[in-house]
């Protein structure tokens, strides 16, 4: 096709989500704690997909976001501390009569909340400096912020090309895809007859090229980036395993009972999750589509039932909507001059009592509840060593899906997500054709069944609504107000 030369118009950054996150830790003590908990905390349960978040550079903001604020919060307990001596010095001391002693009380008060107003002062001003610095520099997100241990990067980065996704019992009867959204369509294609041969060019029957189901996902991951036309798809195929199966299924997965689940298993078990479906272990291949700078995600999960004479599709479409408006505080700002010192100033000064008020209570819960995790993960595994007891070692969602929210689903979201889900209904349709016709198959039955196949809707407005659950050199920041286009450049990658 011909190339028009037009101007450029502002785009999103492609790690737009990435950075929104990032900078929200800085500036949400709850996700920042909810990330550094998810990703660093020694734990037994499988860790969802990233779908178009950098995990590690996530990690590594929370992390310091989460230092900061202890650090703040251990000083601000030892200055209530000494402010309740100051008034007991003040009260001890105009009771007594002792004038000097009551002084040195009464000194000491306004000390202490000043000492405690520069303390919320200072966190404050670090974690909008911090914030900023994600959203307006050009380098990557994770080299702003210090590594954490080497073990827990290298897990997330293999995340990135998990081949198996253990997940919770408890999504089994309404969505095994944890982590994936809310689910748009869950249909199983009709019936296609695959053993009639296909004419041959001078008259009589060509011979049928003998193909199993691991040929076919193979041959679809490969070929439907081009043939569906959505540049940034990205196809593998995937073992999802019940949790309270992982322990039956062998080292391979669960090398450690006591440890989590792998995220890379040897390519053969994958494949025959696809061949001969274990007991809750099922193989799907994974279409997903992020879109412009992270926005939504759209995601596919095919399995070919093949069981002669006839070839079936099973199609699940699932959507995760853009991040909430929650974490948009950064975009509402003052950047700098006089109404930035005049925000941190009038911050300060509002949350100091509080912060300070509540700083020991904060700690001890904080205390409290690393010892109650530590207890019932001690407590899990010595039921497991020692009764063998079953335990669910499966993901319940991922942090993409849990900070998303519906409300921020906008006209061009919609559309162009089902624009996504029509182009690889049509691709799958167009690669099985492809499949067949390379192998000898008379496409007949399958050309009836494309008609009623290609009926398949998806609704963004009908089947998903309600709550959801769980710029710079001339990029459009993820932050602030204004519309929000969406639409995605990316890598295209097909691997079984």
């Amino acid at each position: 096709m011909a190339s028009r030369r037009l101007p450029p118009l502002p785009t999103y950054r492609t790690d737009a989500v990435t950075r929104r996150l990032c900078a929200a830790t800085h500036l949400d003590d709850h996700l920042a704690r909810q990330a550094h908990e998810e990703f660093t905390a020694d734990r037994m349960t499988a860790i969802g997909l990233p779908l178009g978040v950098n995990l590690v550079a996530l990690v590594r903001h929370a992390q310091v976001a989460v230092k900061r604020t202890d650090t703040r919060d251990r000083r601000l307990a030892l200055l209530f501390l000494g402010l309740g001596a100051a008034v007991l010095l003040t009260v001890w001391g105009l009771g007594s009569g002792s004038s000097g002693i009551a002084a040195a009380g009464s000194c000491g008060i306004p000390v202490m909340l000043g000492a405690a107003w520069w303390l919320v002062h200072q966190a404050e001003t670090e974690a909008r400096a911090a914030a900023f610095a994600v959203m307006g520099t050009g380098g990557k997100p994770e080299d702003l912020a210090p590594p954490v241990p080497h073990e827990v990067e290298d897990r997330l980065r293999e995340l990135k090309r998990a081949n198996v996704v253990p997940y919770t019992a408890a999504a089994e009867r309404t969505n095994p895809f944890v982590g994936s959204g809310r689910k748009i369509k869950e249909v199983v294609w009709q019936p296609i007859d695959i053993s009639t041969p296909a004419n041959a060019p001078g008259g009589g029957r060509l011979s049928i090229t003998p193909f199993d189901v691991v040929d076919l996902h193979t041959y679809v991951a490969r070929e439907m980036a081009k043939i569906a036309g959505l540049e940034g798809l990205r196809a593998r195929n995937r073992l999802y395993v019940l949790g309270t199966h992982v322990q039956h299924f062998g080292p391979e997965l669960l090398p450690d009972p006591l440890g989590p689940p792998r995220v890379q298993i040897p390519k053969q078990l994958v494949q025959a999750g696809l061949a001969h479906a274990g007991a809750g272990m099922r193989t799907y291949l994974s279409l997903e589509r992020v879109g412009e700078g992270g926005r939504v995600i759209v995601s596919m999960h095919l399995r070919a039932r093949l069981q002669h004479p006839s070839l079936s599709w099973e199609v699940a479409a699932y959507a995760i909507p853009p991040v909430s408006s929650r974490y948009d505080r950064l975009g509402y700002l003052p950047l700098d001059g006089f109404e930035r010192w005049w925000s941190l100033v009038r911050f300060a000064t509002k949350s100091t009592w509080p912060a300070l008020r509540g700083a020991l209570v904060h700690n001890h819960r904080r205390h409290s509840e690393r010892n109650r995790k530590a207890k019932e993960l001690e407590r899990r595994r010595r039921e497991i060593s020692k009764r063998h007891a079953v335990y669910d070692y499966g993901a319940v969602n991922s942090l993409r899906e849990h900070v998303a929210s519906w409300d921020e689903l906008g006209h061009s979201d919609r559309t162009d997500s089902q624009d996504f889900l029509h182009r690889l209904q049509q691709g799958v349709l167009i690669a099985t054709e492809r499949f067949l016709k390379d192998h000898n198959v008379d496409t007949s039955s399958f050309d009836k069944a494309q008609q009623v196949i290609n009926t398949q809707t998806y609704n963004f407005s009908g089947d998903i609504t309600g709550a959801s659950n769980f710029g710079n050199n001339g990029q459009i920041a993820s932050y602030g107000q204004g519309p929000q286009p969406s639409g995605a450049p990316g890598h295209a990658s097909g691997q079984s």
